[in-house]
Formats: C-alpha cells, structure tokens, sequence
C-alpha cells in the first residue's frame, strides 16, 4: 500500500463539483446535486470507525451480523466552519459480547481509525455511544 494518494476535483458548472480519487472506481459530487465535503468527511469518520469495528469483532470470533453508525456533528458558526463535536452511535446487531464491543470501538477511535484522528487533531470532541441488538 501507497503512502500517496492522489486525486482530481473538476469544477462542472455553478456549485457543482466531481471528485475522483485516482485508481478508484467511484467518484463523488461535491456541491450542488451532491454532498457538501463537510458532511462528506463526517461520513468518512463513521466508514472508517465502521470497517474497523466490524473487522475488529471478527478478528475476536464475535458473532456480528450487522453494524449501523449513526453519526451527527455539530459545527463551529465561526470560519473555519469545522466541527466542534461529533457523536457517534453504534448499532451493533448480533449476539456480541458487550466487553468485547467496547473494546472494539476503543481500539477503532484510539489508534486505528485514520479520520477520526484526523478531526481530532482539530479540536473536535468525539463521543460514542453503544447499543447491541441480540438475534
């Protein structure tokens, strides 16, 4: 894996942007008819946390059936617009062992997850909280 990644953002017309991030195949529109980048990087932060919970619970032999995050932030009104806080809750679906899905998520925001690092970096609070749905 590649310490570089590169990108591309293309200005269409008006407040419509495109983004492609280069040897992916997807590629995102920021702006009008899309995703504001602000809410893009929430986003960004409940996909990383999310594959590392479900990839940490495997590793542990959990029986995971499905994960849902959902995320809220609550931005600064002064420029830079940045959040200030971001809460996070986790949906855990499955007879997971509650110990271990804590763990799971501490090791996800302490020293795994790349975005939230990143936002923390800023100054955003990040709290979570937890909630297991058994079969």
């Amino acid at each position: 894996m590649s310490d570089v990644v590169k990108g591309r953002v293309r200005w269409i017309e008006g407040e419509q942007f495109i983004g492609k991030i280069e040897g992916d195949q997807c590629s995102v529109i920021l702006g009008e008819g899309g995703i504001s980048p602000m809410k893009l990087l929430l986003l960004s932060v409940a996909g990383c946390t999310a594959f590392d919970v479900v990839m940490i619970l495997k590793k542990m032999r959990e029986p995971i059936k499905s994960l849902e995050i959902e995320i809220e932030g609550i931005r600064r009104d002064e420029y830079p617009r940045i959040y200030k806080e971001v809460m996070i809750h986790y949906k855990i679906y499955g007879n997971v062992d509650e110990k271990k899905a804590k763990r799971a998520i501490e090791l996800s925001q302490e020293k795994y997850c790349s975005a939230s690092a990143h936002i923390k970096l800023s100054g955003t609070r990040v709290n979570y909280t937890l909630e297991i749905i058994p079969d």
